[in-house]
Formats: C-alpha cells, sequence, structure tokens
C-alpha cells in the first residue's frame, strides 16, 4: 500500500492564503475608494507547484475570493487549491494599518489549524511571517491583476502560486 506523501499542509495552505489577503493589504494605504480591498474584490484564480517534504513537486491549482469590509480597511479570503495528493481549505481575516503594518489570523479547515500573520508591506511587495499551528514566511509580489506567491515553511515544502482575477 502506497504511503500518503509527508507534507506540511497547513504551513502551505496558510501561506498561500496569507500571501493572497497581504497582497490586497498592502495596497490599503491608497485612497479608501482605491484599497487593495476594494480593487481585488472578486474570484482569482490560477496555479504553480508545491513542493512536498520527500522532495517531489506537484501542480497546484488554486481558487481565492476575495470579500472586503469596512469600507476596504479589512478583507476576508476563502481560498481553495489542490494537487493530485494534497487539498487546502483556508480562511484569513486581515488588516492593514499605517506604516504599512499587515497583521491578520488564519484558519485552515481541512486539517484545523490556524494562527496569526505580521509583516510590513511596500509598493509590489509584501514579506510576512505566519505562526501558529505552523511557522513559515511569505513574499508576495503583485502588479495589475496578477499576483505571484511564494512561501516557505523552514523545511523542504514549498509553495510557489501564480494567480490572476477573473
Amino acid at each position: 500500500m502506497k504511503s500518503a506523501p509527508r507534507f506540511r499542509l497547513p504551513a502551505t495552505a496558510s501561506a498561500i492564503a496569507i500571501a493572497a489577503t497581504t497582497v490586497s493589504l498592502a495596497l490599503a494605504g491608497q485612497a479608501q475608494a482605491q484599497t487593495p480591498f476594494n480593487e481585488l474584490a472578486g474570484t482569482w484564480s490560477g496555479g504553480g507547484q508545491i513542493r512536498l517534504d520527500d522532495g517531489r513537486t506537484e501542480r497546484l491549482s488554486c481558487r481565492a475570493f476575495y470579500s472586503p469590509k469596512e469600507g476596504g480597511a479589512a478583507m476576508g479570503v476563502a481560498l481553495r487549491c489542490a494537487s493530485s495528493s494534497v487539498k487546502i481549505e483556508l480562511r484569513s481575516s486581515l488588516r492593514y494599518a499605517a506604516g504599512g503594518r499587515v497583521s491578520g489570523t488564519w484558519e485552515e479547515r481541512s486539517y484545523n489549524v490556524g494562527g496569526s500573520v505580521a509583516g510590513r508591506a511596500s509598493s509590489g511587495s509584501i514579506n510576512m511571517t505566519f505562526s501558529g499551528g505552523l511557522n513559515g514566511s511569505m513574499s508576495v509580489s503583485y502588479g495589475g491583476a496578477s499576483q505571484r506567491v511564494s512561501l516557505n515553511t523552514g523545511g523542504a515544502s514549498s509553495v510557489s502560486v501564480n494567480l490572476s482575477k477573473g
């Protein structure tokens, strides 16, 4: 019987969701009517790859749903990703504060794990750390209608995803 691949799923799931949410937060320093939450509202999709703890890589397909709240000062994000052996269902709630500070919470529902997010946003990029049931770092670069998310859980697993609006 074939054993399931070793992978720190919650870190990967949370990083993807956090990254997608963080992209929205990073742009929130613009005029309230043009906050990233308002600009990124709706559905995003795309794919990339996930590297499992055993070194194997798999194609990953993702769909993200952005829901601006409080006039764009907060954002709820729902993210679903799947590969041939991994399924992720992540929820995230984030806030953007003066000076580019980003904070919030994340929860991966399939594995019942969650934690907090903290970092900084600047023009075109966001650097974050996530902690709780899983620890790691993530970077997000964005421009126009695209996002690129990279994350590392400190082990062998990592994720790289490109998302487009639409």
